[in-house]
């Protein structure tokens, strides 16, 4: 077990500790389009009075920079810059950068409106791989008879993105499993079609088929990452157990391929995306053997997600940004707060029952936040053991 004075703060706000992608001549061309939205006198045409404040505060924030008293600023961070140069046409934009905002800056001031920044839903919390610093390798949580594992049905996923659609543009297709092994894995992508600004969706490819490609770039993903922590073997396998790195590269050489040559005109997101727990680890390698495929090579950084409720107790008691910024939907509508609690200990009820926007402001999600507000979150497990802020 690590010691609490071995795990540092996880910051969500930025979990990258490295990535590679984008170029300057990028960020002058997304300055440029902000620079002519702001000369639209109808920019926020589309929007709500509330997502127009939200409008011109970011594009203040980025084209006026000034040193705010308490720090808090809209920013173009090289995953913002390429989201942006993704987006399908520029009437897009105003709409993006007030959902963005909302995801930047809320969690910071504390803020909560109507629904979640972000939304999380998990096609299966099953999983093919039992990654050493995954939460898959805790056998009481993958036993069966326990009730944690399943896949979401078509059904369910359609209730929850109808209630999703206009009112959260921020989503991803992934949590405790891998979600390519969900039956409906398919279908589901195809229902996301021309539905969000931002939908991601996570995997490990070992799953990835022909069929599945074309469902991620016909349907309504704008962002694929695929999991994979080392260039080389043996340490991807001794890291993603029951991996082959032979196997995922064909997988995401063909998806490469079928986008190049299918989708020519496709403005999808590729990333490759690991996990840094060891020096190792070498984002230069990274960038060498899977650069040519994708257009973003990243290294998030280390939490134990694998053993959150057997750490130790700390001190921390700076607030959880994710009470303010994202909300996770397990496959079976479960309605949970954050994923490092993947036991669901502080389910906040189920999205099948009850309406996102509602449980968003729900008085079980205000107690929590109250609490960590207070510096209360040593009386909730497993807060009390957790290091993201």
């Amino acid at each position: 077990m690590t010691s609490p004075q071995e795990r540092p703060i996880y910051r969500k706000q930025n979990s990258f500790v490295a990535l590679r992608g984008g170029s300057s001549e990028a960020k002058t061309q997304v300055l440029a389009l902000l620079s002519k939205l702001r000369e639209n006198p109808e920019r926020a045409k589309t929007l709500t009075e509330a997502h127009a404040r939200l409008l011109e505060r970011a594009l203040s924030d980025v084209l006026d920079p000034v040193d705010c008293d308490d720090g808090l600023r809209f920013s173009l961070s090289p995953n913002v810059i390429d989201e942006i140069l993704s987006l399908d046409d520029e009437i897009s934009l105003p709409r993006y950068l007030a959902h963005r905002y909302r995801y930047e800056i809320f969690p910071q001031q504390r803020v909560v409106d109507g629904f979640p920044p972000y939304l999380q839903i998990e096609p299966s919390s099953i999983c093919n791989y039992r990654c050493v610093f995954c939460f898959e390798t805790d056998e009481s949580f993958t036993r069966k008879s326990n009730g944690f594992m399943g896949h979401m049905t078509l059904n369910a996923f359609r209730n929850i993105i109808d209630q999703a659609v206009g009112n959260v543009e921020f989503l991803s297709l992934a949590s405790r499993g891998e979600p390519l092994l969900c039956p409906d894995i398919v279908p589901m992508l195809e229902y996301t079609a021309g539905k969000f600004l931002n939908l991601k969706i996570n995997t490990n490819a070992s799953l990835l088929d022909e069929p599945k490609c074309h469902a991620i770039l016909g349907g309504g993903v704008k962002t694929v990452v695929f999991s994979a922590d080392a260039a080389a073997e043996p340490l991807y396998s001794k890291l993603r157990v029951n991996g082959r790195l032979d196997k995922v590269l064909a997988n995401v050489e063909r998806f490469h391929r079928i986008r190049e040559t299918q989708y020519p005109e496709s403005r999808v997101i590729t990333r490759v995306s690991g996990v840094k727990v060891s020096d190792g680890q070498d984002i230069e390698a990274m960038e060498r053997f899977w650069g040519g495929l994708v257009d973003q090579v990243a290294f998030v950084g280390y939490n134990p997600w694998e053993n959150t409720y057997e750490q130790s107790v700390n001190e921390i008691s700076q607030p959880c940004s994710d009470l303010w910024r994202r909300m996770f939907v397990w496959w079976d509508g479960k309605v949970n707060p954050c994923d490092v609690d993947y036991k669901s200990r502080l389910c906040i009820g189920s999205a099948l029952d009850v309406g996102l926007g509602e449980l968003w402001q729900s008085s079980a999600y205000g107690r929590l936040r109250d609490l960590h507000q207070q510096g209360g979150r040593s009386r909730l497990e497993p807060c009390s053991r957790c290091t993201v802020t």
